[in-house]
Parts: structure tokens; C-alpha cells; sequence
């Protein structure tokens, strides 16, 4: 696949990795156990807001990406989203990690590993062997939006309120 466009299909077979989360597993010391998520079959019936970052905990991703989500986590519902996820090439107990440093529980936010960058490389948008930074909107498995930023430290396309603007 390459770089996706509005009207493209998700693809199928996109699989990433996290550990869901449980309330006795809350505390940012503790954590479940990884496993496959797989985001064509789980995507397929759902408008899905899929954002992804170059790094869990870096300053550009902690400070200027996720908060505006983390914000407007309900206006971006109330827009007819069903599910916003985010995906980085960390592995999962550091992503799961990062949503407990966040706040965020009951996978309100998924937090997802792009293993190996896997999905990222598929549409050509990482940062060397890190995902890039860039935002699709996937409604009912047809993307809708597709913007990956300029520059690494850019939140501009791929940031929330780019996002809510276009839903």
C-alpha cells in the first residue's frame, strides 16, 4: 500500500499489539499482558480516529499531540467517532504506560504499538524506524482524511483540532 487517500479502503490484515485495560492493572507500575489487536476486523463497522506519534513520553508527542485529544476526547465523540486510538513503534507496556501517565482508562484513548512500524512502513510514513507523525480518519473501513505532517516536531494536520475541523 502506499501513502493513503481519502476514498482509499483501510486495508485488511492491519494488526497492532496493546494491553487493554483492567481496573487491577491501574497503576502506572503494574500491567496486563499484551496482545493482537486486530484494528481491520475491530474497525470495519466503527468511524475510527487513528493518530500516530513518532514516541511515547518525547516532549512533541507528550506536550503538543495527545493533550488535544485527551481534550477534546468528547467533542471528537460527539462528532459520530466511535473510537480514537493512537499508535506509536514503542512497545506495548510502554504505551500502556503512557495512557496511565495520561489519565486515560477504560481504553477511552487506545494507546497501540505499530510493531516493527509495521502498518507505518506499509503507507510510507515513518521517521526512519519510527512511526510518523499524521492522523487518518477510517469510517466504516474507508478513510476520510489522511495527513502526515511536514516535520518531525510539526502538530499541525495530524492534531485534534485539524481533526475535529474535518469530522
Amino acid at each position: 500500500m502506499s501513502a493513503p487517500k481519502i476514498g482509499d479502503s483501510f486495508p485488511d490484515g492491519v494488526t497492532f499489539t496493546y494491553v487493554p485495560y483492567t481496573p487491577e492493572k491501574e497503576e502506572i507500575t503494574s500491567c496486563g499482558i499484551p496482545i493482537p489487536y486486530n484494528a481491520s476486523k475491530e474497525w470495519a463497522d466503527k468511524k475510527v480516529v487513528l493518530f500516530a506519534v513518532p514516541g511515547a513520553f518525547t516532549p512533541g508527542c507528550s506536550v503538543r499531540h495527545l493533550p488535544g485529544f485527551i481534550e477534546n476526547l468528547e467533542k471528537i465523540k460527539g462528532k459520530g467517532v466511535d473510537l480514537v486510538a493512537v499508535i506509536a513503534y514503542n512497545d506495548p507496556f510502554v504505551m500502556n504506560a503512557w495512557s496511565k501517565a495520561n489519565g486515560i482508562k477504560n481504553d477511552d484513548i487506545l494507546f497501540l504499538t505499530d510493531d516493527g512500524t509495521k502498518f507505518s512502513k506499509s503507507i510510507d510514513w515513518t521517521l526512519g524506524e519510527r512511526t510518523g507523525r499524521y492522523a487518518l480518519v477510517i469510517d466504516h473501513g474507508k478513510i476520510t482524511y489522511a495527513e502526515k505532517e511536514k516535520g518531525p516536531g510539526d502538530v499541525t494536520v495530524s492534531g485534534a483540532e485539524a481533526i475535529i475541523a474535518k469530522l
